[in-house]
Parts: structure tokens; sequence; C-alpha cells
């Protein structure tokens, strides 16, 4: 049997997983992530993007954040995000219409505020649409 950390993943409205994992692999500030049980303490900011889990028995699960920290001790993994969602409950559409709509005002450039949070906008609907495409390559289609 392999060994297994408890891994907690919460957004700011509710607890989204809780359970066992072999592995979970995320976007952290600096590169990505992969945290097996038994890992140094560590603790980094999250960028948006895909975290995805081994869960105990090998069963693959894929979440996205937009953004937080996680927390890994030794018998522990904490992933703490403002917006916590399963790869399922993303919408494709909604993320595609976002990304357009922040590639538009980052055109327009009406003002350095209306740039930065369409540059923001524009990070986290990638980052949707990189979790979806990555459930779809873990699926075969």
């Amino acid at each position: 049997m392999a060994m297994t950390v408890h891994c907690d993943i919460v957004s700011a409205e509710e607890e989204i997983f809780s359970g066992l994992i072999e592995f979970v692999s995320v976007t952290g500030s600096l590169g990505d992530l992969g945290i097996y049980p038994g890992h140094a303490p560590l603790l980094s900011e999250l960028k948006p993007g895909p975290v995805e889990l081994k869960k105990q028995g090998g069963e693959q699960e894929i979440f996205y954040v937009s953004g937080g920290f996680i927390e890994v001790q030794p018998h522990r993994v904490s992933v703490l995000a403002d917006v916590a969602l399963r790869a399922g409950d993303i919408n494709e559409a909604a993320a595609e219409e976002a990304k357009k709509h922040a590639e538009h005002t980052m055109a327009d450039q009406s003002s350095e505020l209306d740039y930065s949070r369409a540059t923001a906008q524009l990070a986290e609907a990638a980052a949707q649409l990189r979790t979806i495409q990555q459930i779809r390559k873990k699926m075969g289609k």
C-alpha cells in the first residue's frame, strides 16, 4: 500500500476536499510543486491554476484554485484559496468570454488600473482553461 498524507482544499466559502492522498501537484509562485508524503515543511503562495491530486488507491482528481497558499507539514497538506472549484464545475464558455473581455480591456488601455485588473482577469481565465485542457488530456479527449 502506498504512503499517504491528509490533504484539505478549502475556499473562502467551503471545504471542497478532505482525505488521504498519495501525491498533489500545484502551481506555486516560483513554479510547479509536487508533494509526496514525508515532504519537508513548506509554505508557498499559489498562482491560479490546477491542483491535481492522486487520492489513496490511485484515483486522480483535479481542482481549480484562483490563487492562495499551500502549507505542507509532515502529515498534512492544506491548500487555502479564495476560490476553489472541482475542475468539472468550471464553465468553459464563461472562461473563454472572460479571457476575450480581459484581452479587449488590455488592448484599450484606458487606465493603468483597468490594465492591471484586466491582466489579473486574463491570468485567471487562462488558468481555468488550462485546468479544463488538463482534464481533457487525462481523459484522452
